[in-house]
């Protein structure tokens, strides 16, 4: 009944829907998602449905198998209700979708449909993907949980490749447990858990080198959850980054426009008109960058997600702006990349969870950053502070 309005999907699988949650009453078996309707960023293959990346190139086009997360979420039980709107190869020219708090407004990208879809009480589910700030931006401008996990432990395969080497998959939801539930039924077993911490945590907060780039509805929220978080007991520090590590965005800029070039050769070689302009302009500078210039971005990487290891590991968690504010008036604005790509270069897991709003009464998310391939450290941190936001509302 909303789908008019707020453009979340490119394809409704109605009948096949249907088809499925007959099958699961028929068959009496248990799964963890078992009739849970899914809703799938359509970058990601889907053997009976139209994956067609946000391009008129692959307009009606049906893979002959499904993703990896797609085909492990159908075994758990889940009903894919349809393919989510991407923007063009989930880059740079927005789709239809907007913001389900006001209509006027970005939801972010680029799985806007996903976050859009989950915000809108459409599922409670959605995979989306990150290779610069995809979910945890559009799941703060959209007021959802958005899970990046460590770096491809969640698979990949089906996915259609942006950057390799910086490419994640995305889960949004309404609450951190379905976080952790999403995220095993992918895996196939129980290997990340959300236990709330039995103690306050030790927060660092990292405002990160691109603070000054925050808007005052960010800085304000952010002094906000600092000071909810202690009334409740936690301990949160200011952690100030080295000034080596100002360099990770030109250095993720790099190694993104080199892959995503490459990545994207057949359909600039085979299909160049149907690619918009932004997209073209973007592959070319891509084709332009030195292999030397993107050995040494890589390097960067390595030594940099070595360097914010011990960091983390000195707190439970570290807090830090999901986005430089709200979400922009205009389905086509553009959005921030400064408060998420920072941290998907280093690899790290990220979650952001929902509970502030700014002066226009669109939400504004908090994200919080775990040590890397320790996502359960991450989830059990993020429970307790999902559970002091709640109980602030209902105090």
């Amino acid at each position: 009944e909303r789908e008019s309005d707020i453009g979340a999907w490119a394809y409704i699988a109605r009948e096949n829907a249907l088809r499925q949650v007959a099958n699961l009453q028929s068959d009496g078996e248990r799964s963890s998602l078992r009739g849970i309707p899914v809703a799938i960023k359509d970058i990601i293959a889907t053997y009976d449905m139209p994956t067609e990346h946000g391009s008129p190139i692959y307009r009606g086009d049906i893979p002959s198998s499904d993703a990896t997360c797609v085909a492990m979420l159908r075994r758990a039980g889940a009903i894919v209700l349809g393919k989510t709107v991407t923007p063009e190869f989930a880059a740079v020219t927005p789709g239809r979708t907007v913001n389900p708090h006001n209509f006027k407004h970005t939801p972010g990208g680029s799985s806007s449909g996903s976050a859009a879809a989950v915000a809108d009480y459409m599922v409670p589910i959605a995979i989306g993907s990150q290779t610069v700030g995809s979910t945890i931006r559009p799941a703060s401008y959209c007021g959802v949980v958005g899970f990046m996990p460590s770096h491809q432990i969640l698979p990949v395969h089906g996915l259609k490749t942006q950057a390799g080497s910086l490419d994640n998959l995305g889960l949004l939801t309404r609450s951190v447990a379905d976080v952790t539930l999403v995220a095993n039924a992918i895996l196939g077993c129980d290997a990340l858990h959300a236990q709330p911490l039995t103690h306050a945590p030790r927060i660092g907060f990292c405002p990160s080198p691109h603070w000054p780039q925050a808007q005052d509805s960010t800085r304000r929220v952010m002094d906000d959850a600092i000071a909810l978080l202690r009334g409740a007991g936690a301990t949160v520090e200011t952690v100030e980054l080295p000034a080596r590590f100002d360099a990770a965005l030109d250095a993720h800029w790099t190694i993104l426009a080199f892959e995503f070039a490459r990545a994207l050769a057949y359909e600039y070689n085979e299909h160049f008109d149907k690619l918009s302009p932004k997209l073209v302009t973007l592959l070319e500078r891509g084709f332009a960058i030195s292999f030397a210039d993107y050995s040494e971005a890589c390097a960067l990487g390595v030594e940099r997600r070595a360097e914010i290891a011990p960091i983390i590991d000195k707190y439970d968690v570290l807090l830090t702006p999901a986005a430089a504010g709200e979400a922009p008036e205009g389905i086509f604005a553009p959005s921030d990349l400064l408060f998420q790509r920072f941290w998907t270069f280093l690899h790290v897991p990220a979650i952001t969870l929902p509970g502030f709003v700014g002066p226009n009464g669109l939400p504004i998310g908090i994200q919080l950053i775990g040590p890397h391939l320790r996502d359960s450290k991450l989830l059990s941190a993020a429970a307790w502070v999902e559970r002091t936001i709640q109980e602030r509302y209902s105090n």
